[in-house]
């Protein structure tokens, strides 16, 4: 699966408050996008929004988020 998300139509402004139907059609983008493979920072980079914006607009979605990836912190034995 890519890491590179197909761009949401145009990078929000940031800090523009997002509401209603165009907060609606956003969540169905990022919603498909996340569940298709792209991460949340990929899709914080395509939007122009914070990880914490897109996090919670996944949350609200109903998402299920994915765990973390990559490599652990622990020592090798």
């Amino acid at each position: 699966m890519s890491d590179r998300p197909t761009q949401v139509k145009a990078p929000l402004g940031k800090g523009t408050r997002v509401t209603g139907k165009s907060r609606d059609r956003l969540q169905s983008q990022l919603k498909k996008q996340y569940e298709a493979g792209a991460s949340i920072r990929s899709l914080a980079r395509s939007t122009g929004r914070s990880y914490g914006f897109i996090h919670n607009v996944l949350v609200e979605s109903h998402v299920q988020l994915r765990g973390r990836g990559g490599a652990n912190r622990r020592k090798a034995q």
